[in-house]
């Protein structure tokens, strides 16, 4: 009894190692890659294949994991370098690398290490790029100097199986005295647009100012204009009245006179004049001379006519 059951036992014991090992093996050779993850496979030694993300299987005891390689987008920094412009000034110039993998066998296989060696090449490009530019232009063309560093470290990074996507220059620090110089050289550019601005604003104030008289002196004569415009009418529109009144009076009085009353009106009117007209010689101690024969009606008027006459040539006199 006691045999057969250590036989039993023994043969549990086997089955359970055997399970065991089954689990091992099983479980050394289901490998699940992460995403964006890939897996380097090498059989005896030998790349054998690249295990992307998912379940993978592998031979195990044969078949080994050797690199594993990221596909995400890197970011690293390309410590600070000096370089050298076209007009001989010193720069320090750091900046970030942002890199991904493409090809995961030439990141293994076709260089030892491939985040160094990009790195390395992004310094060197940069002080190339750098020596092409004068200082001013390091300043002001940044987004060009960063586009022509990635694409000369694309072009020399193909056999790496890595694609640099964007490389951006943190800090470009120049020596202590060509900052002393850019700011003198900042305040006297801004000293000058201050005193561009105000003569321009003392000019436009002149010009405001001149216009302003200008308007002036314009509303004023075109209101002079207007009122001796509006005179002129005034004093047409009275002449034209003055005379339309004289004219309706003749008119009248023409009217009138072609009748017996208004002859007899005429030469009562005439006398009337004829006695002022004596009563003012008398007054100016002149002397006139009447005939003593006349001494109808129309004798009278004719005296008034004479002396009316008489009067007037007086007084022009």
């Amino acid at each position: 009894m006691d045999n057969v059951f250590f036989e039993i036992s023994s043969f549990i014991g086997v089955w359970i190692v055997l399970a065991i090992l089954v689990i091992v093996v099983l479980r050394s050779a289901i490998t699940f890659v992460p995403q964006n993850t890939a897996y380097v496979v090498e059989r005896f030694g030998k790349y054998y294949k690249t295990m992307e993300a998912g379940l993978n299987v592998i031979v195990p005891f044969i078949d080994r994991v050797a690199y594993t390689r990221t596909l995400k987008e890197q970011a690293y920094d390309v410590p600070s370098q000096s370089a050298i412009t076209r007009d001989n000034i010193s720069l320090g110039v750091d900046g970030v690398l942002y890199i991904k993998v493409l090809d995961p066998f030439k990141a293994c296989y076709g260089v030892n290490d491939y985040v160094y060696s990009v790195t390395q090449l992004a310094q060197t490009t940069m002080r190339s790029e750098v020596g092409k530019m004068e200082l001013d232009k390091t300043f002001e063309e940044r987004e060009s100097l960063n586009i022509a560093i990635v694409s000369a470290i694309n072009e020399a990074a193909q056999p790496w199986g890595v694609q640099v996507l964007r490389y951006e220059i943190k800090d470009i620090d120049p020596p202590r005295s060509v900052l002393e110089a850019m700011e003198r050289q900042m305040k006297a550019e801004r000293e000058k647009r201050a005193v561009i601005l105000e003569s321009e604003g003392a000019r436009q104030s002149d010009i405001n100012v001149a216009e302003g008289q200008k308007q002036s002196r314009v509303l004023a004569a075109e209101a002079e204009k207007a009122e001796q415009i509006l005179n002129a009418e005034g004093e047409a529109q009275a002449i034209l009245a003055v005379a339309q009144a004289q004219a309706e009076a003749l008119e009248i009085v023409g009217t009138r006179a072609i009748t017996e009353e208004g002859q007899k009106a005429i030469q009562l009117d005439l006398a009337e004049k004829a006695i002022r007209a004596k009563q003012a010689i008398a007054k100016e101690s002149s002397v006139v001379l009447l005939p003593d024969s006349g001494t109808g009606a129309a004798n009278v008027v004719a005296e008034a006519m004479t002396i009316i006459e008489s009067l007037n040539k007086t007084k022009s006199s």
